[in-house]
């Protein structure tokens, strides 16, 4: 990768690898719909007859945690049952010095990890800025799944951009850090991380920017190595789930019914996982996302 600094000093020894498969989410910015994107993929392993274990690194905000409980709350209150995966909030330390808090982060999440060693899949959320806790997240990454939205405000997230938008100056902190992940996985002689990249928010128009940012992302995805996926559009319905607690794989079997755009977003999520490259069940398993 072309214009690397040093490791920073926030980067933590990886914690070691597990028989899990672990997805996990990350971003350092908010928006982006990194809940709503694990969500979907949580509650698509689930249906899949995979047993999936979630961790929270974000618990002081909680969307995930949030979302997770409100499904719980939804199951209750109207005497459903849906698919819903175990759930551990992992908490910023706030011990008074450096050190201590990051020893406190750690055995944090390896309590966390240990605690799900029979599930196939972990699925982890960490927070929308750079922290020790985020970055120890990132290297359990097997698949690391960042959602940004289609703009040069989020592209800012991966690369440096020039002036005028057309041109690659470098990679952004985030990118990395990322990089600085892959190397450790790479010395201890680890699974690689497979970075895969998705465009949330995608215009329905075909407009001059969201030309430019998907030329720029192809350049990119070359020179600092990610693959691009398929991501959700501005569809009012994956808010509009949030409260209780429910995906597009849920709506046939607790709603009305399907609309046009419900289906169009269902796609949307179906070309999401398959892009990832889930497996379509569990072996034994004849279900469907």
């Amino acid at each position: 990768m072309n214009h690397i600094a040093a490791t920073s000093p926030l980067s933590p020894a990886p914690l070691p690898q597990t028989a899990q498969r672990v997805i996990v989410l990350g971003n350092e910015k908010g928006g982006s719909g990194k809940s709503t994107t694990a969500m979907h993929v949580v509650v698509s392993l689930l249906r899949r007859g995979f047993s999936v274990g979630v961790i929270d690194l974000d618990a002081r905000q909680g969307t995930l945690s949030r979302y997770v409980e409100n499904r719980a709350a939804y199951m209750e209150t109207n005497g459903v049952r849906l698919a819903q995966p175990s759930l551990r909030k992992v908490w910023r330390s706030e011990a008074a010095t450096r050190a201590e808090a990051e020893a406190e982060e750690r055995l944090g999440l390896e309590t966390a990890v240990a605690e799900f060693s029979g599930c196939d899949y972990l699925v982890i959320d960490t927070p929308g800025s750079d922290s020790y806790l985020s970055r120890l997240g990132h290297t359990l990454a097997d698949v690391l799944i960042t959602p940004m939205n289609d703009s040069f405000i989020d592209l800012d997230l991966l690369a440096r951009i020039d002036p005028e938008g057309r041109k690659i100056i470098g990679p952004s902190v985030y990118s990395q850090m990322v990089w600085e992940q892959r190397q450790h996985r790479a010395r201890q002689g680890g699974r690689p991380i497979d970075w895969v990249v998705m465009r949330n928010r995608l215009s329905h128009l075909d407009a001059r920017n969201k030309r430019d940012v998907g030329l720029l992302l192809e350049e990119l995805a070359k020179r600092i190595r990610f693959r691009m996926a398929p991501g959700f559009g501005e569809r009012v319905i994956f808010r509009e789930l949030f409260p209780q607690g429910l995906t597009l794989l849920d709506l046939r079997h607790t709603g009305p019914g399907l609309t046009l755009s419900h289906v169009a977003a269902r796609q949307e999520v179906r070309d999401l996982l398959r892009a990832v490259g889930l497996p379509d069940a569990k072996a034994g398993m004849n279900v469907s996302a």
